[in-house]
């Protein structure tokens, strides 16, 4: 290895043992995830606010991985998850004998192909023209779940319907079963993402998204790097769609995995924080929860201003101005926003 890329890189220590900073906190959350929330949460959150929420932040960590780490534009999220759900399905359907999980990884590996395929025109080409890459391959992995009865069993309307989850002879179809499945594979999955960005993997991705040619000067292999991105990506966008459909849903259509799809996945990402696996998770809390707060308050303080039929529209006017808000005053997100609030909290009251 050069100088040059060893300053980049930076010197070479040995693994600290014990948790990472913020680590106990995480740790802390996940204990109250898996053994707090079952016993107190009822049905309605689980099904309408809990479950999306883990399945969409784990979307937005997959295109994470890919922009905020990797700096590879691309508005083909719902068709990474497209694929996962479906190829799950018919692992499931046409292998009976196949595990729950094996067949969510297989899935999730089909999606990780097929992501390496629409990576492949990033070895050329960057930024606008890749996006239009993306939103191509979005609309041709539409077309062939449509067209191809083969892929939904020969339905007529193209609607698949998951079976139950049931994991080494335990059924988890109730709405805390599939919330405690969920939470299990998203936690596992968060885990490898942060040993993944923190590794050397990780670094080539940052150094690529600052500056590909100046990576490809210090000996960083970028095509790997870009292909390896958008794998690991569509990885995890196949698991986010297959808990989609198996988990919160239970049937799903391919138009489920529409554009609009793709587009809510980027909003978590652009909210949550560009390159954070914090934000991931705090743009995914925005998504789901924005829309039933502001319902609430609708109803209790604008009830006869605001007509029931307008109120949609109405959600979407204020989304897009929270968004263009964060784009102009906090491009780095909700994750950066608490960062330096914690910051002031910790300094006061020596710092103002």
């Amino acid at each position: 290895m050069s100088l040059a890329a060893a300053s980049y890189l930076g010197p070479v220590v040995p693994a600290r043992r014990g948790l990472a900073p913020g680590g106990a906190a995480w740790v802390l959350l996940l204990l109250l995830a898996g053994g707090v929330v079952p016993f107190v949460a009822n049905d309605y959150w689980f099904s309408a606010v809990l479950l999306p929420f883990l399945v969409f932040s784990l979307a937005g960590l997959g295109l994470n991985l890919l922009t905020g780490y990797a700096g590879q534009l691309s508005v083909g999220s719902a068709a990474f998850m497209a694929i996962g759900a479906f190829a799950t399905y018919n692992f499931a359907l046409r292998l009976p004998g196949l595990p729950l999980p094996l067949c969510f990884a297989l899935g999730g590996g089909v999606a990780a192909l097929f992501g390496l395929l629409v990576g492949l025109p990033s070895l050329r080409i960057k930024g606008f023209y890749l996006i239009v890459s993306s939103l191509a391959a979005q609309f041709f992995v539409q077309w062939v779940l449509v067209r191809f009865g083969w892929f939904s069993d020969y339905n007529a309307s193209g609607v698949i319907s998951a079976p139950r989850l049931v994991v080494a002879g335990l059924d988890f179809s109730t709405p805390a079963g599939r919330y405690l499945f969920t939470l299990c594979i998203v936690a596992v999955l968060t885990v490898l993402a942060h040993n993944l960005v923190h590794s050397a993997t990780g670094r080539h991705w940052m150094a690529v998204r600052d500056t590909d040619t100046a990576a490809a000067v210090i000996g960083i292999p970028t095509a790997a790097a870009k292909l390896l991105a958008f794998g690991i990506s569509s990885f995890y966008l196949g698991i986010a769609g297959a808990l989609w459909a198996f988990a919160y849903i239970g049937t799903v259509e391919p138009h489920g995995f529409d554009l609009t799809r793709s587009f809510q996945v980027l909003f978590i990402v652009i909210i949550g924080g560009l390159g954070s696996i914090a934000g991931s998770f705090l743009g995914a809390a925005f998504i789901v929860l924005f829309p039933v707060l502001l319902s609430v308050a609708a109803s209790r303080w604008l009830d006869g201003v605001i007509a029931p039929g307008n109120l949609e529209n109405a959600q979407k006017i204020v989304f897009g101005a929270l968004i263009i808000v964060f784009l102009i005053k906090e491009p780095e997100g909700l994750a950066r926003l608490l960062r330096r609030r914690w910051q002031r909290c910790r300094a006061w009251p020596l710092q103002a």
